[in-house]
C-alpha cells in the first residue's frame, strides 16, 4: 500500500479584509478550491469568531482543506492535505489566493506518508523523537 500524500501549508498576506471575515464567502472559496483541485467534497464546517475571523474545514475524500483568517491583519493560514496522485492541491491554493484577493502567497509543500520504496529503509531515528519537516 502506498500512503503518499501532499500537504501544502499556505500563507496568504495582504488579502481582502472583508472577504476574510465572511463565513459564507470563505466557505464558497474553499469549496470551489476543492473542486479546482479535483477532489471530492464530503462536508464542511465553518465558524465566525467575534469580533473578527473565520475558521473552517472542508472534509474531502482525499483528506482535508482548512483555513484560519485574521481579517484585522489581512492574513490567512490554510492547509491543503491530499492523498494520492490525482489531486491537484496547488490549484486549490491558487484559487484561495485569487478568491481572497491576496497580494502575496507563500506555499510550503510537505510530502507525507510512506511509499513502497521507503518502507524497506531502516528508520534513522527512534520513533519517539521528532523529526524535521522538509519542504
Amino acid at each position: 500500500m502506498d500512503t503518499h500524500s501532499t500537504h501544502l501549508l499556505v500563507e496568504l498576506w495582504e488579502a481582502n479584509r472583508e472577504k476574510l471575515d465572511s463565513v459564507t464567502g470563505v466557505r464558497e472559496i474553499l469549496v470551489a478550491a476543492a473542486e479546482k483541485a479535483r477532489v471530492t467534497v464530503l462536508h464542511s464546517a465553518f465558524h465566525r469568531f467575534s469580533p473578527v475571523g473565520v475558521s473552517g474545514v472542508v472534509v474531502i475524500a482525499e483528506s482535508h482543506i482548512t483555513i484560519h483568517t485574521w481579517p484585522e491583519a489581512g492574513y490567512a493560514a490554510a492547509d491543503i492535505f491530499t492523498c494520492g496522485d490525482k489531486a491537484m492541491p496547488q490549484l486549490a491554493a491558487e484559487h484561495m489566493a485569487q478568491g481572497l484577493e491576496s497580494r502575496r502567497m507563500e506555499v510550503t509543500r510537505v510530502t507525507r506518508g510512506v511509499s513502497r520504496s521507503q518502507r524497506a529503509k531502516p528508520s534513522l531515528k527512534p520513533p519517539h523523537r521528532a523529526s524535521s519537516i522538509q519542504a
